[in-house]
């Protein structure tokens, strides 16, 4: 509770209330902090499995090439056109100190798919593509399969 001092009775009050303030900034923040892990989810992708595999990247820091079942292109969770492809991995990597592209291509995306964005980003000198693929389960699983770069 304030106090006004030398004020008459009916005088204006000249004080600022912050409490409703810190009432909207206290949901606002509460808001961010549910829909911020929501928001990182990327592409919708089934990758394909591996025995042979490393962790996946933070994929927050790297920038990622995803390709869904629909043969639609991502870079870095935002779709892009065919031809504009090269050229939004190249902004995206201008600022990064490690220039590794990652790839995610779905399980039911074409291999031409996956191949012509491959040969696209070596055309422009990209060199550095990781292939993002999913652990096989222990038990289901005897087949082995290569990676690659």
């Amino acid at each position: 509770m304030a106090m006004d001092i030398g004020a008459s009775k009916g005088a204006l009050k000249a004080d600022i209330n912050v409490t409703p303030l810190v009432d909207v900034m206290l949901v606002l923040l509460i808001i961010m902090m549910l829909i911020a892990p929501m928001l990182q989810q990327g592409v919708p992708v089934r990758l394909p499995e591996s025995n042979y595999r490393t962790e996946k990247p933070d994929t927050q820091e790297q920038t990622v090439v995803a390709i869904d079942a629909a043969n639609q292109f991502y870079v870095n969770a935002l779709p892009v056109q065919k031809g504009d492809l090269v050229s939004k991995v190249q902004s995206a990597l201008e600022d990064r100190k490690e220039k590794v592209v990652y790839l995610k291509g779905d399980q039911d995306a074409k291999y031409s798919a996956i191949m012509e964005v491959m040969d696209a980003l070596r055309k422009a000198q990209i060199d550095n593509i990781a292939l993002i693929t999913e652990q096989k389960n222990k038990g289901g699983a005897t087949g082995t399969s290569g990676g690659g770069q």
